[in-house]
């Protein structure tokens, strides 16, 4: 094969991207040693490796000082990873996820710790939160809400009695594709999924294919895995789990509404990290039930009113003790180290007959 000719303009750029690059990577090893020695201190110290705030302080003052020509976006993914890579040196950090590989809860995942964190692929949510509470994995990463379908109800029933606390938040814009062994929609006869993706690509699965069984399973990833292995299957899930499993993509995003989002919440013990710091954009999430009388709801929301708490979502689900007809689970604006917030919680915390605090933190932009 005949090369390509190169300029000798062209052959003098790369060489000034060549020895670019060998600086890049000694001043890279330099902050890894630093890195290390930093970890060397904690240890003794016996304060945590992650710190999700310090992360943030690093990754805002690089993007403050950051004169281009790269956008501050790829500039904070560069030093997500950086930092992700030198974390491992220090303590690799384990986090348990929705398996197998290819699920959004893996992609949430790596936006959140970076490419070099441990994960533990688990076969459902349940064991995610077991593995974290167990201290098999120091995090977790859960679904929370979907903007289309609502909330993931099986993590908010784990949450009540599960001894793990909210610590981050990751939001993805979440884009279903249909998955299969062959590039046609031809002689499909099952497309798998999680419940949640069926139901956002509804539409489009009556359109394209009205007559094909439409069947639940543990994450789309696994629907994925499972196509694999059957040329009559499909599956709903992303690219990555198309690549990870070498199937085609058939269809592009077809979920129902372009701007799909889901909420993933980022879980440990209080004793692996503490609630972070207030950020100046913080949530803090609650749930609460209150004794079943009229009124009892309006009474709840009061001292939310009354020291001017902004409410940005409120949930029941059915309590299944039998002792109280619901509880609520609330995500309010706000840090509980802010007067207000405070101050709302402990009028709140006077009204409910059940009342847990499931995390204070902050936000993504």
């Amino acid at each position: 094969m005949t090369q390509p000719i190169q300029s000798d303009a062209l052959g003098e750029l790369r060489i000034q991207i060549d020895s670019l690059d060998q600086q890049l990577l000694s001043l890279l090893n330099q902050r890894a040693k630093v890195a290390e020695k930093v970890g060397e201190i904690k240890r003794a110290e016996g304060s945590p490796f992650f710190r999700p705030d310090r992360v943030a302080q690093v990754i805002a003052k690089i993007e403050k000082a950051n004169q281009g020509p790269l956008l501050n976006a790829h500039v904070a993914s560069i030093w997500r990873e950086i930092m992700s890579a030198c974390l491992a040196l220090e303590a690799p950090q384990r986090v348990a996820v929705l398996g197998p590989q290819g699920t959004f809860c893996e992609q949430a995942a790596v936006e959140f710790f970076g490419s070099a964190a441990n994960l533990i692929y688990c076969n459902n949510f349940d064991e995610v939160f077991h593995a974290t509470a167990a201290g098999t994995a120091q995090f977790g990463v859960v679904g929370m809400e979907n903007s289309t379908e609502g909330v993931v109800a099986r993590s908010l029933d784990l949450f009540l009695r599960s001894p793990v606390h909210v610590i981050g938040e990751v939001s993805l814009l979440v884009r279903h594709n249909l998955l299969r062994q062959t590039d046609n929609l031809k002689d499909i006869e099952v497309v798998l999924a999680h419940p949640q993706a069926l139901a956002q690509c509804q539409t489009w699965l009556t359109q394209h294919l009205p007559h094909v069984e439409r069947r639940a399973v543990s994450s789309n990833a696994e629907g994925a895995r499972l196509a694999a292995e059957n040329p009559t299957w499909a599956a709903l899930a992303s690219e990555r789990a198309a690549s990870q499993f070498g199937l085609h993509i058939v269809a592009h995003a077809i979920q129902d509404e372009a701007t799909n989002r889901t909420r993933f919440a980022v879980i440990c013990l209080p004793q692996t990290l503490a609630t972070p710091p207030a950020s100046g954009k913080d949530c803090t999430s609650l749930v609460v039930s209150v004794p079943n009388k009229p009124g009892a709801v309006h009474d709840l929301l009061m001292p939310l009113k009354n020291n001017g708490v902004s409410m940005t979502r409120f949930e029941s689900r059915p309590a299944k003790s039998g002792q109280w007809e619901y509880y609520f689970y609330i995500d309010i604006q706000g840090h509980i180290s802010q007067p207000h917030v405070a101050a709302a919680l402990q009028e709140l915390q006077g009204l409910c007959a059940f009342y847990k605090v499931l995390g204070s933190y902050p936000i993504p932009e």
